[in-house]
């Protein structure tokens, strides 16, 4: 097989949750840990850190890998969805893992997939780990895919877990209300072993502290360490003032990362460093200023509030519930803009309703389906936008959508691309494939 086949054999015979949603979902833990045993434990063969959240973990994850290679560490690299190319989901230190190996990893073992049909996430988290012991990494950030307790991360006994925030999401698998799925989100701490809450919510609080402390995990909320005091735009940069609340000092950080939202990510990112550091860790304020300054550049992050063109100007941003939505909302009314446009799509198995409903019923949406089975029909999704006061018209896929938000476009306009991470990635992917034809290379 090359590497298209490779890929195509993945996502077709592998139930894949991003494509087919829930049946994809495997409630316990017995592919993964047969899987580990199968490849020798590999994971036991580096240090990790384990992050976990409704919204922001993508994020946080990057902005942490980038301050530890900053630091001369070897870092791998476990997010998802990859949103252009499968190898995004495992990198180190930056680079994707080769098309090689990714091809002789499901050559070697197609037998065994079809013997244990392992999910998709389940065969990709188990070749993460081979790759990552392979590669001799000093430490790999490690992102839930979903929930925590029951996901195929949580073999690890990492050095420290974060946990970003929580939100109604998912809520068919981990529960209908805040407090089941902080609870589920919860899994991932371990006994005596620090964890990190981002943002301090009064539904999932005693949740967690009583969960930390069952486990004899050391707990900090870092919001309750740290405070944003100013944050400004200054030269294609997120400027942030924060306070150190310990020492009562105050410290200046850049952001290449632009959503307003990455301010609650990044008070816990100066959490987990600080608790790194005291685990013996090279860390100082220089790497974390180099580091978060260079995401995009250390790590190539795609999605989050990403700028795409000006005159007008368009951005793609991966919110696609109602917490995330809020986060890029806030940062729609912040842009100078004149008129807003919005091409959206969203998947079925979404709170559909709350999510429109704290979208802006002023300005004009493109609705539209992405390319996978779990995409929303874009007529359905016009209908239940009009029912709560928001207005547009569909179109049958991305790239008319986009092409007609452009077009209606004027040049100190804002088109916002989103809803679903499927409708950014592909919109990201006709990126690509445009800059490719643009190339003399």
């Amino acid at each position: 097989m090359d590497y298209q086949q490779t890929l195509s054999y993945l996502f077709t015979q592998l139930a894949m949750y991003q494509r087919v949603g829930k049946i994809a979902y495997k409630a316990n833990l017995n592919n993964t840990l047969a899987l580990d045993n199968l490849f020798s434990h590999p994971h036991k063969n580096f240090k990790t850190v384990h992050v976990a959240g409704t919204n922001g973990k993508g994020s946080t994850s990057h902005m942490l890998a980038s301050i530890l290679q900053n630091a001369g560490y070897k870092v791998g690299l476990y997010t998802s969805p990859h949103l252009v190319d499968f190898r995004e989901r495992i990198k180190i230190n930056g680079i994707p893992i080769d098309k090689d190996t990714v091809i002789d990893f499901v050559e070697k073992n197609k037998s065994i997939f079809a013997t244990m049909k392992p999910s998709f996430f389940e065969m990709t988290v188990a070749l993460a780990f081979k790759y990552f012991a392979e590669q001799e990494v000093d430490i790999a950030v490690v992102e839930v895919g979903l929930g925590g307790r029951l996901d195929s991360t949580n073999i690890i006994s990492p050095e420290l877990s974060v946990i970003t925030n929580i939100g109604l999401d998912h809520t068919d698998m981990l529960g209908d209300t805040l407090e089941l799925i902080a609870a589920e989100k919860a899994g991932i701490i371990k006994p005596n072993t620090p964890v990190v809450i981002c943002e301090t919510q009064p539904e999932t609080q005693n949740i967690f502290i009583k969960i930390a402390h069952d486990n004899s995990a050391p707990i900090a909320f870092a919001d309750q360490n740290y405070r944003v005091k100013t944050a400004t735009l200054t030269n294609g940069k997120q400027e942030l003032s924060i306070l150190h609340q310990d020492s009562n000092q105050t410290h200046r950080y850049k952001l290449d990362l632009l959503g307003s939202y990455q301010q609650k990510n990044f008070l816990g990112i100066l959490q987990a460093v600080k608790i790194l550091k005291r685990k013996g860790y090279d860390l100082d304020n220089g790497h974390i200023l180099e580091g978060v300054a260079n995401v995009i550049k250390n790590t190539g992050l795609l999605g989050r509030w990403q700028i795409l063109g000006t005159q007008p100007a368009v951005v793609c941003d991966m919110g696609h519930n109602a917490e995330g939505l809020k986060h890029v909302v806030n940062q729609i009314n912040s842009t100078p803009h004149q008129t807003f446009h919005m091409v959206m799509g969203m998947v079925n198995d979404k709170n559909i309703d709350e999510a429109l409903k704290v979208l802006p019923s002023v300005g004009k949406y493109y609705f539209t389906r992405a390319k996978i089975p779990r995409s929303l029909d874009e007529q359905e999704l016009l209908e239940k936008a009009k029912h709560l006061g928001l207005h547009g018209e569909s179109y049958p896929n991305v790239e008319e959508a986009l092409r007609s938000a452009k077009n209606n476009a004027l040049e100190d306009d804002l088109i916002v691309i989103g809803g679903s991470t499927f409708i950014v990635a592909e919109v990201l992917s006709l990126e690509n494939e445009k800059s490719k034809l643009a190339s003399p290379f």
